[in-house]
């Protein structure tokens, strides 16, 4: 949801897009056939077994198979086995840093070639490595909005149950874009009006709501 839309605002046509993934569990692996169906080409895959490319394209199927295998992405046909520090060397329109906290350093920064930084993990990219992001004009889709909509899914969990009542799984994805799309909204209009990055502005509307909160409701307990 939120990389089609900020791809969308930022002029970029997903059809033939070249999306690089870091991890690929839940998060990356879904992503990556999100991307996919949308006409993206997934270039690069990177997971604890290892590296691979194919600038034509991976099949995203097959990448999902054969990480789940003994032999792990390198098994896979039809990709080239790169060394792990290569993989920020791709050529990307958009990488996904979806595996550990902090593997985008201030040295790997420097020298990424992409367009746009989605954050798939809790905190994949350090503060320095922040700052020259935003100086190389990379636009950085920050974790605590990028990758809400698990815990957010999971509050719809919850609700169902303590009201033991269920919805349907459109009903899910419904409102879960009702959440979310709104929400990014808001931090991109705030990034466009105080001339910040989207993690500052996401920063600014959270105080602004906690403030907003405490003044209403006073301090609990």
């Amino acid at each position: 949801l939120i990389g089609c839309d900020v791809a969308r605002r930022r002029g970029l046509s997903l059809a033939g897009a070249r999306i690089a993934v870091q991890g690929f569990g839940n998060v990356g692996s879904v992503a990556a056939e999100l991307f996919a169906h949308a006409g993206a080409r997934i270039v690069a895959v990177q997971d604890f077994s290892g590296t691979v490319f194919n600038a034509k394209g991976l099949d995203v199927a097959k990448a999902i198979a054969a990480a789940r295998s003994p032999g792990g992405l390198p098994s896979m046909a039809d990709a080239d086995v790169i060394a792990s520090e290569d993989f920020w060397n791709v050529e990307s329109d958009v990488l996904i840093p979806a595996a550990l906290e902090g593997q985008i350093t201030a040295q790997r920064a420097r020298r990424l070639k992409t367009g746009f930084v989605i954050e798939g993990a809790n905190g994949p990219t350090m503060p320095e490595a922040d700052e020259i992001l935003g100086d190389r004009g990379i636009t950085v889709v920050p974790d605590v909005i990028a990758n809400a909509g698990g815990v957010t899914v999971s509050y719809f969990e919850w609700v169902q149950d303590f009201n033991s009542f269920f919805w349907t799984e459109e009903e899910i994805e419904r409102r879960l874009e009702g959440i979310l799309l709104p929400a990014f909204r808001n931090i991109w209009d705030l990034h466009l009006e105080q001339k910040v990055t989207l993690r500052t502005a996401a920063f600014i509307i959270a105080c602004r709501r906690v403030l907003q909160a405490r003044s209403l409701r006073g301090i609990y307990p």
